[in-house]
């Protein structure tokens, strides 16, 4: 009998060592390598051993493969199906990631509830017991007479009960804590999610079921485990939220059927989550009276348009290294447009604590908000208070021109749809007829931005 080997994994990125070490040279976290047994291989001959299956599989030319459309069905929930890439699709594995409390559990049986009426669905649990979720169900009214519930977490187990329904929609929450008899550690180690999740996606596979696995953040936001988890998935979605927000952001990472940064948004309440089909409109809660540092823009997530506003704040600093402080955008193109403002307009800010917000806990990550961001800074370092009806987006490079985003069209006609009547943007993202009753401010450098207001 082979003996069997042993391996120190990093619990955080998946990094193996030769032998224990307190810090992981890959991710820098401590006290995160832990051992773990390796299987012994099967000994086969080795003359054949790269040949089995040749009999089943064949090379195939590219243009001789056919091509058919991709079949989906949707889960109920409009919002949900947007950031999926139009709907469900049959035999795929799906990571859905977030915080504690931030919905993940309650999403999915919302959505299992329904579909369980016209398909046989499964819901696994393997953190909560199966009165737990019958209390949460009864508190949502939910309607409970279809959906078919299981309390384990062995995946040999559950995949052995899931064959006698046959479902087509499987729920597995969580994957954190799923194990298998083989692997010899702790559910919840590198090596249990790294099969267990293996052994998941091959079953949805081979029985053209859809998975949907609950998976644990860690504290910088990202999926606990192995890498090579998001990557065996065929989608990654992250549900995001602050506790002190009834909203709560969907947003995918990876997506093999459809474009990735869409962004579905969802408000929490008493009867669970709840659609919001018009973003914009709780991201622009006005102020009772007008004050300095805050501006509109339009940023595109996904596929549609999404109007925000973002505040900024100039104070005089006490410190000989003044605070730079971003939330909802890139602390280091902070930096970058600070040092572009004072190069090509003569702005001088090395003496204030700057502070940027985009409101709503929105998270902004493409360049079009830099105009705006700048454009609210000098309006609070200058005290002078921006119209409300005015919008603006586009990218700032290092020269201080003023680059034009993908889409301008669309966003402008977005901001008018809501009342702005006033926006300062790129030169070429002006459509050639105008916007019916928006006044358009085209510009070319940031020195031109900032003279027009």
């Amino acid at each position: 009998m082979a003996k069997a080997k042993t391996a120190w994994v990093c619990n955080e990125c998946g990094a193996e060592f030769s032998k224990w070490q307190g810090q992981c040279s890959d991710c820098h976290t401590w006290n995160s390598v832990v051992e773990f047994k390796v299987a012994p291989a099967k000994t086969t001959n080795a003359k054949f051993a790269g040949y089995a299956g040749a009999t089943t599989s064949k090379i195939e030319t590219l243009e001789t493969i056919e091509l058919t459309e991709l079949p989906r069905f949707t889960s109920g929930l409009s919002e949900f199906d947007r950031v999926l890439g139009g709907g469900i699709v049959p035999g795929s594995a799906v990571l859905i990631g977030g915080s504690p409390g931030a919905g993940k559990s309650t999403l999915l049986l919302q959505m299992m509830c329904q579909l369980a009426q016209t398909m046989p669905a499964l819901y696994v649990t393997g953190e909560e017991s199966l009165q737990q979720v019958a209390m949460r169900a009864e508190r949502l009214g939910l309607p409970k007479q279809q959906l078919k519930l299981l309390s384990e977490t062995n995946v040999e187990t559950i995949c052995h009960l899931a064959e006698q329904i046959k479902p087509q929609l499987m729920v597995i929450d969580s994957i954190q804590v799923m194990h298998m008899a083989d692997i010899q550690s702790a559910p919840g180690s590198v090596s249990q999610v790294r099969e267990s999740a293996a052994f998941l996606t091959r079953y949805a596979k081979q029985n053209n079921v859809s998975i949907f696995m609950v998976g644990h953040v860690t504290k910088d936001g990202s999926i606990a485990g192995p890498k090579v988890l998001e990557h065996c998935i065929d989608c990654s979605i992250l549900l995001d939220g602050s506790t002190d927000s009834r909203y709560r952001t969907l947003r995918g990472h990876k997506n093999r059927f459809g474009a990735v940064n869409e962004l579905g948004v969802f408000a929490m309440t008493e009867k669970g989550m709840r659609e919001v089909t018009n973003p914009s409109a709780i991201f622009l809660a006005q102020a009772e009276s007008a004050s300095s540092g805050s501006i509109v823009m339009v940023v595109w997530e996904g596929s549609r348009p999404l109007l925000v506003e973002i505040q900024a704040l100039a104070d005089n600093s006490a410190l000989s290294n003044p605070r730079r402080v971003a939330v909802g955008l890139d602390q280091t193109r902070l930096a970058m447009l600070l040092a572009v403002l004072h190069r090509h307009c003569g702005i001088q800010m090395g003496d204030q604590d700057v502070f940027v917000n985009v409101v709503g806990g929105v998270k902004v990550v493409e360049t079009g908000a830099d105009l705006a961001f700048l454009i609210a800074l000098i309006s609070s370092f200058r005290n002078q208070i921006l119209p409300q009806e005015l919008i603006s987006f586009g990218e700032v490079g290092l020269s201080g021109e003023i680059r034009p985003v993908n889409n301008g069209v669309e966003r402008l006609k977005e901001a008018a749809k809501h009342g702005f009547k006033k926006a300062i943007v790129p030169k070429a993202n002006v459509p050639k007829g105008g916007i019916e009753g928006m006044e358009i401010i085209a510009v070319t450098k940031l020195s031109e931005a900032i003279e027009s207001i």
